[in-house]
């Protein structure tokens, strides 16, 4: 583990950057709901179709655009898939606390391993590279043609796996090294700890944290 003088770590390849930013996004579907306790962004088909678009770019292209339409029974499915991988994110922060939304619900990290390895396998995939005039070559993982469930909708398969190969790269890269759960009031993210004095996931987190402290101090001096 990094301490507060080590320099920074490399920027991770582009490939395994898109599997992080897809495993911090699902694991922030569960946040703060504002009034003390926890809200899903994924408990309904809705939500989860609304969630998968907006992260359409880091998914295999079946599931891009508007192709993809979660069923009644696909949020149980990644949910379920999202507790194995904030499970990951607790044990990757060790030392440090876990998130407060964690505390009394994380899987035994040999369940949550299995399920993610097990879902991985799903559908078998290739990397395959894009590069577009105008921007940047990208690699993402799309399923090997003929491959896989011979079910026309293969789409709950295809998320599955991919959620959870993106969460097998990310706990086996160097962007675990810099996990950690934010814990200032009202916030259950985990976040990358960007520079060695950075305790919260963002600035408004932090301006809250500060504020907790001092009425803390002054109910002390009561």
């Amino acid at each position: 583990m990094p301490t507060a003088s080590s320099p920074p770590p490399a920027p991770a390849p582009a490939h395994a950057a898109a599997s992080t930013r897809l495993v911090l996004g699902l694991a922030a579907t569960v946040r703060h709901d504002g009034h003390g306790g926890v809200a899903d962004d994924l408990d309904t088909p809705e939500g989860l179709t609304a969630w998968v678009r907006d992260h359409a770019g880091l998914l295999p292209e079946a599931l891009a655009g508007r192709r993809y339409r979660a069923d009644d029974a696909a949020p149980s499915r990644v949910r379920s898939l999202r507790l194995a991988v904030r499970t990951l994110c607790a044990h990757a922060v060790r030392p440090g606390e876990p998130s407060p939304a964690d505390a009394r619900r994380l899987l035994p990290l040999a369940e949550a391993v299995t399920r993610l390895n097990e879902a991985a396998a799903r559908v078998p995939v290739v990397p395959v590279l894009t590069w577009r005039p105008g921007s940047a070559p990208a690699v993402r993982d799309e399923p090997v043609p003929g491959a896989g469930p011979a079910a026309p909708d293969r789409s709950a398969d295809l998320l599955d796996a991919a959620l959870a190969r993106a969460a097998l790269a990310f706990v086996a890269g160097p962007d675990r090294e810099r996990l950690r759960a934010c814990h200032a009031p009202r916030c259950v993210r985990y976040f990358l700890k960007e520079h060695p004095r950075q305790e919260w996931c963002k600035p408004s987190c932090g301006n809250r944290a500060r504020v907790a402290r001092h009425l803390a101090r002054g109910r002390e001096r009561v």
